[in-house]
């Protein structure tokens, strides 16, 4: 009969004999009192007696006079400590009890992650889940997860030799080790590390479970404002910070994929925020909010495949240089169309978790069997009006509440981005008001983001954006960082205008809706700010003030065009698909919102194109209530 105790407690003694303590390696003098029995090794044979080893810190001598047998070095018999002398030397006497009941002994007490910083310094048993394993040029890092937290765990073997290389990803363990810090943070230094074997496993294994669903449930938080619309979408939302935290939690990477617009930095920024601190929070290593988060901006509104290639392949080089797991996609203000589904078949390849937040106009069929979850107003009967900053910015806070009273002015922002008309968005400015911001200022941030964006391309401008959006921590740095942006976007803006409006075409429509139509390759300045998409809005924009009547805006280059529309019913992934079916060879593709949108075509299909666009438009019917939201 075999059982296991933590240093310092006090087993029964079974009905069978006493019992006999079998110690860990780890255990020291600590551990071992007088009168108790314990298994012993024979280290060395001398004249007078045997040393023998009860762990391999503790050592003591068994004199000839209580030594019963012969024995050679390695053999194994049970002692009784006789007297821990004032030197601190041991004395044991042989015994053999009988029917004796064994007791292992671990040196340390049983600590949770979230427990180990009040540890430090001590010898601790965790047990959890290998989550990562790093080779290093000196010891080999094992993430250990239990159900609150991730901490490294340092064994070494010798230089960048890996240590108990039968160890896997997904193996539950106990480990036994010291707490210290490095770099500031808590790491396990480690004297003994064990596989469980499947019994022990499984009941660990269901323990952290529970402990995981705990961690990992979204705070409880009230919506910034009420607004019945959003509520079946906010369900779905702690759904995903579910998902998120969960990924954590399992040592899991997130990459952000976001539209490099407005809205799209309203939307990840609180998100990126929110996943850092609580990576911050349950991972003991104080690189982790790095290693294991990535926002990346993309300039198209889907998921290209450029960009799919290059994330999967630093997923892959990651998990072979950083023993990480593949990690999972988050697409914010994408990801909802056909477009989307190539790249995510390719990730299907590799079982990578993709999540969507999107508002633009999806194609469910195509991308929801390649998706973990799908959260779009669209699904709810609802339209583009719910900006993506405005779902996110709840997300966050799911995540982490403490950001919200920073976040207060975000999705006002996001709805101003993207010229939103929902009936919320009078309550998010009060709200925005509230918290300091007038609406002229959210104005300028909504400019600031676009321009800076603009001249970021790939780069994600971290620190930028965070200043632009007041979430730096500087708000002076912030307040002359949006003037200064926001008066170089509207000096660049007028200029751009100011030299394509004598290049504009117009014609009225069979439905007498006004079509005005620009080669913007052509008449606008090319690789500055702002770019074909802002430069139709701002034409088209222009021209609603002026006719107030319905009008269509078309910016055209050689293979792609830009469309913006006010007061007609227009459904421009409708028209895309059937531009597709109709023109074969013309390589049309493209979508969008109902009434913003582009399309992409081959050089040579232009005319063509072109001109069964405008006949569809013509077929349109006017919508006096209709109105466009997104710039670009």
């Amino acid at each position: 009969m075999d059982s296991s105790v933590d240093a310092g407690e006090s087993p029964s003694t079974g009905a069978a004999g006493p019992t006999v303590y079998a110690l860990a390696d780890s255990c020291t003098f600590a551990d071992v009192e007088e009168g108790a029995l314990y298994h012993a090794t024979v280290n060395g044979v001398v004249e007078y007696g045997v040393f023998v080893d009860v762990s391999e810190h503790v050592s003591g001598l068994v004199h000839d006079s209580v030594l019963d047998g012969e024995y050679d070095v390695g053999d194994e018999f049970v002692v009784e400590l006789a007297e821990i002398r004032e030197d601190g030397d041991l004395s044991f006497h042989e015994t053999d009890p009988a029917d004796p009941v064994t007791v292992e002994v671990r040196h340390g007490e049983n600590v949770g992650v979230s427990d180990l910083a009040d540890s430090v310094g001590q010898t601790v048993h965790v047990e959890g889940e290998v989550v990562g394993i790093k080779q290093t040029g000196g010891p080999t890092l094992f993430q250990l997860r239990d159900g609150s937290g991730v901490v490294p765990a340092a064994a070494f073997e010798e230089a960048g030799v890996r240590a108990y290389p039968d160890i896997e990803i997904g193996d539950v363990v106990r480990v036994t080790g010291d707490v210290e810090t490095r770099e500031g943070a808590v790491q396990v230094e480690v004297d003994e590390l064990a596989r469980l074997d499947d019994e022990e496993s499984a009941e660990v294994r269901e323990r952290l479970e529970a402990q995981l669903d705990e961690t990992a449930a979204p705070a409880e938080v009230e919506p910034l404002i009420e607004w019945e619309a959003f509520e079946p979408i906010r369900e779905e939302l702690r759904g995903v910070a579910k998902r998120l935290r969960r990924a954590v939690l399992d040592g899991r990477p997130i990459r952000m994929r976001h539209h490099a617009d407005g809205d799209g930095m309203c939307a990840s920024v609180p998100v990126q925020l929110a996943l850092q601190n609580f990576i911050g929070e349950v991972h003991e290593d104080s690189q982790a909010p790095q290693h294991l988060f990535r926002r990346l901006p993309s300039k198209a509104p889907y998921y290209e495949m450029e960009d799919m290639t290059r994330d999967l392949n630093y997923a892959l080089e990651d998990q072979e240089r950083h023993g990480q797991k593949l990690p999972l996609l988050l697409m914010l203000d994408n990801g909802s169309t056909e477009e989307d589904t190539p790249a995510y078949r390719a990730l299907a390849q590799y079982d990578i978790p993709i999540v969507v937040v999107d508002h633009h106009h999806p194609d469910p069929e195509a991308v929801e069997p390649l998706l973990d979850a799908h959260v779009n107003p669209y699904l709810h009967d609802e339209d583009y009006r719910i900006t993506t900053g405005m779902m996110s910015v709840e997300l966050a806070r799911m995540i982490d509440p403490s950001l919200s009273s920073d976040l207060e002015h975000i999705p006002a922002v996001a709805g101003l981005a993207d010229r939103s008309q929902a009936d919320a968005m009078d309550d998010y400015l009060a709200l925005a008001n509230e918290a300091g911001y007038e609406e002229p200022d959210l104005h300028d941030i909504s400019e600031a983001l676009d321009y800076a964006a603009h001249w970021l391309r790939y780069n994600s401008g971290d620190a930028v954006i965070e200043d632009v959006l007041n979430l730096g921590g500087d708000t002076e740095r912030h307040h002359d960082l949006v003037e200064f942006l926001a008066g170089r976007a509207e000096r660049d803006v007028e200029k751009q205008i100011e030299d394509a409006l004598p290049h504009i075409d117009h014609e009225m429509l069979s439905n007498d809706a006004h079509l005005y139509r620009v080669d913007v390759d052509e008449f606008a300045h090319r690789f500055i700010y702002p770019a074909p998409g802002k430069t139709t809005g701002e034409i088209h924009d222009r021209k609603v003030q002026e006719t107030g009547d319905p009008v269509i805006t078309i910016g055209f280059g050689p293979d792609f065009a830009v469309l913006r529309s006010d007061g007609v019913r227009l459904d421009i992934p409708q028209m895309v698909s059937e531009l597709t079916e109709e023109l074969p060879g013309a390589g049309v593709s493209g979508g969008g919102h109902l009434v913003v949108g582009s399309i992409k075509f081959v050089p040579g299909a232009r005319e063509e194109v072109l001109a069964a666009l405008v006949e569809k438009m013509s077929d349109a019917e006017l919508d006096d209530d209709l109105r466009s939201t997104l710039v670009e």
